[in-house]
């Protein structure tokens, strides 16, 4: 979900960029897009251990939403100490490092799960996240600098189009792995109950065992990035003098605004997956079993693969401002038949908002960036702190369903979708400074 980063000081040997502009990197390429489908996939993985984590541990909603808080609130607190540490090290290093602090992060899955402590996981959640966030600071600008810059965009919508991907494929994966180990009952009841009945050995080898292969899997890809001959990108030029930069990004209103649309898209994508599970297991909604639900996570998430595309085409026709708010409207009312209706109604309306979902990021990120000229990295960077509306949202959710109930509680995304309707008719319009400092 994190948006390409720029900064006007990163170093680019004139030899090595005129080589790797004409050079053939499409191995290198395909390395890189395996990176966007992983950090999907254990991004997506998230959904199906919240309901099982909190079932093993007899959690309420709000406790529960703390795996998305520690989680999304990595990217706030590594994102800046990130984006130095690539300076320093460049690219290609920083994925590496990226990647082995994520293995880390899973491995620290088996002693939590060993211990049977909700503080261990929440450890967890967060270096593996960490790992993430510094993965998305290097490979975003790297896949960029992959190729000629006129087609920079199609490769990283490429990319992206397999972080979707990977958020689609990861909920057969958990339901399989994690839930249907634990599953054979009829209600939800029986399925608290089996839960409970398991010994700790077997609740804690229902987790081990995919983290310990997503461990091994982040393994081998630093291991394959750390033999890969690439061009070494992506390190500051600590030795030109270059121009200290007047005024601030803070100043362009749009951009503002733009940061307040990706804190409460990123909250209610994100608070709305987390839910989707305890949702349909509801007796009045879908009476699913938890492994049953987890399977219907893949239309949310594969909604806004298809979307993603469909999107593209319609913006080369449609202003963006108005497809975000018509897409926006689309969500609200989905949103708002999840709430007041019940059954396959209910069940259908909160699943289709990951249509509406689809072009939301990319395009209030694209809209915020607009017209900045010199601020453009400090206003990418903003909009990167900003995704930490996927810690604090689902929290405040989670609060909503313990004291409205889970249904009533989605009157929160509603109203992150209302101000992102105003933001692509109005905000992204905002006037901008008299001056460009």
């Amino acid at each position: 979900m994190a948006g390409p980063t720029t900064d006007a000081s990163i170093q680019v040997d004139a030899t090595q960029d005129a080589a790797h502009q004409g050079g053939n990197y499409r191995f290198a390429l395909f390395a890189l897009t395996s990176l966007f489908f992983m950090w999907g996939f254990l991004t997506c993985l998230n959904d199906i251990l919240i309901p099982y984590l909190k079932n093993m541990f007899e959690l309420n909603y709000t406790q529960a939403m703390l795996v998305q808080f520690c989680f999304f609130g990595a990217y706030f607190i590594v994102s800046i100490p990130a984006g130095n540490l690539v300076g320093k090290i460049g690219y290609q290093k920083g994925i590496i490092t990226g990647l082995v602090i994520a293995c880390v992060g899973c491995l620290l899955f088996y002693p939590s799960a060993s211990f049977a402590s909700y503080n261990m996981f929440l450890f967890a959640f967060f270096v593996l996240a960490s790992g993430i966030t510094i993965l998305q600071v290097s490979a975003n600008p790297y896949v960029s600098a992959l190729g000629p810059a006129e087609t920079a965009s199609s490769r990283l919508t490429m990319t992206q189009a397999f972080n979707s991907l990977g958020t689609t494929v990861a909920p057969f994966f958990g339901s399989w792995l994690i839930l249907s180990t634990i599953e054979h009952p009829d209600s939800v009841t029986e399925l608290d109950q089996a839960i409970s009945s398991l010994s700790a050995v077997e609740q804690a080898s229902t987790v081990q065992v995919p983290y310990l292969i997503l461990a091994a899997a982040l393994f081998m890809l630093a291991i394959l990035f750390l033999f890969l001959k690439l061009p070494l990108l992506g390190k500051k030029d600590t030795s030109a003098n270059l121009q200290p930069i007047s005024g601030s990004a803070w100043r362009f209103p749009h951009l503002t605004l733009g940061a307040v649309g990706i804190f409460v898209y990123v909250g209610a994508e994100v608070g709305i997956g987390s839910f989707l599970i305890n949702f349909l297991t509801q007796d009045e909604i879908g009476g699913l079993t938890e492994s049953q639900a987890a399977n219907y996570i893949a239309y949310y998430f594969g909604g806004a693969m298809v979307g993603r595309f469909i999107g593209a085409l319609v913006m080369q026709k449609v202003k963006a401002g108005k497809v975000l708010a018509f897409n926006a409207v689309c969500a609200c009312l989905l949103v708002a038949t999840a709430m007041f209706s019940a059954g396959t109604t209910a069940m259908w309306a909160l699943l289709l908002v990951g249509l509406c979902n689809s072009i939301m990021f990319p395009t209030i990120f694209s809209l915020a960036l607009q017209d900045l000229k010199q601020h453009t990295s400090q206003g990418s960077g903003i909009l990167c702190l900003a995704i930490v509306g996927g810690a604090i949202v689902p929290l405040l959710q989670g609060m909503l369903a313990d004291s409205l109930g889970i249904q009533l509680a989605f009157v929160l995304p509603l109203i992150c979708y209302g101000f992102i309707c105003y933001y692509g008719l109005i905000g992204c319009d905002a006037k901008r400074p008299s001056t460009s400092v």
